[in-house]
């Protein structure tokens, strides 16, 4: 068992900390002294935190550019607080943990539910479909897709960046989907459900996983394009491909790129029908709620979280009852 887990880190620690940790990411900066400084986001299962290392030798500077994304590796540290937050100030990095002694469950986040059940979940609400069109443009995908979504990611950093954290996403936001069709009941549930499993899909061309669900960096085409337009494009190529009418193509085509609903978020048009515009407030919904789930893992209750970059800085209260 990892004696340090993040969780548990705090920033008046004053005591040595030596363990190992996963990379988000790293990146070697200059410093105003003329230094160069290494700066890291380390992670375990419990969460993450800012390490740096000051005023690299050049025997340092030469090894740890060679630090990459996704490696586990062996620290020595200890706790400060900057800005209001924890970060690691490390003395020594012994390099990268040997496989043999990882236990995957102390590094990698993942989602609570198993990949195996939340895909079966989501194929069993599509083959629910009355619409047969829709039923086999999802199925295609599932289908072609089903061993990359077992361990897929929704992203790199936000919401949903653990292993199956994609099926994850889908399979919570088809739960409230459903429930929002018995409310408002002017709403196509199969074309809901639709947008829904497909919404994302693309994230599995935008994002360069591994098989841990660790994102070192996005694709070209994520880079150049984003998921929403490989989206559009992708879902028109198979709606061609299965001969589904041009209708539900262009709007399941309109369901991907106005999902974010803002441009400065990507997406090039509001959406312009009902179930379009509920895909949006079911996937921001899930999005915030489960920011603000991770927010408040290690916090005591009646304490505020550290402030919240995805939630516009806030911090979050964990109530007492």
């Amino acid at each position: 068992m990892k004696p340090f887990y993040i969780k548990d880190l705090r920033a008046d620690e004053t005591g040595k900390v030596e363990d190992r940790y996963l990379v988000r990411n790293a990146d070697i900066r200059d410093g105003n002294n003329g230094k160069k400084h290494l700066y890291m986001t380390l992670a375990d299962a419990t969460g993450d935190i800012q390490a740096i290392k000051w005023s690299l030798t050049r025997d340092e500077l030469t090894s740890y550019s060679k630090i990459k994304a996704g490696m586990i590796i062996s620290v020595v540290g200890r706790c400060s607080e900057h800005q209001g937050k924890c970060q690691l100030i490390l003395d020594n990095i012994k390099g990268r943990a040997r496989e043999d002694s990882i236990e995957r469950s102390d590094f990698f986040k993942a989602a609570p539910e198993s990949p195996e059940a939340m895909y079966e979940y989501i194929l069993s609400r599509i083959n629910a479909f009355g619409d047969e069109e829709l039923k086999r443009l999802c199925l295609s995908f599932y289908e072609d897709e089903k061993d990359r979504l077992m361990f897929w990611p929704a992203a790199m950093s936000n919401h949903h960046a653990e292993y199956a954290g994609l099926l994850y996403h889908v399979k919570r936001m088809m739960m409230m989907g459903e429930r929002a069709c018995e409310v408002y009941t002017f709403l196509n549930r199969d074309l809901l459900l639709a947008g829904v499993a497909l919404h994302d899909i693309e994230k599995l061309n935008e994002l360069n996983s591994d098989e841990n669900g660790v994102v070192p960096e996005y694709t070209f085409e994520g880079k150049m394009l984003g998921h929403l337009v490989m989206g559009a494009v992708s879902l028109a190529d198979r709606c061609r491909d299965l001969g589904i009418g041009e209708e539900k193509s262009v709007m399941m085509q309109h369901m991907a790129i106005s999902h974010h609903y803002e441009p400065e978020f990507g997406s090039p048009k509001k959406p312009l029908f009902p179930e379009a515009e509920m895909l949006h407030y079911l996937d921001m919904t899930d999005a915030k709620l489960f920011d603000m789930e991770d927010a408040l893992r290690n916090v005591d209750p009646g304490e505020f979280s550290d402030k919240v970059f995805t939630l516009d800085n806030r911090k979050v209260y964990r109530r007492t009852f």
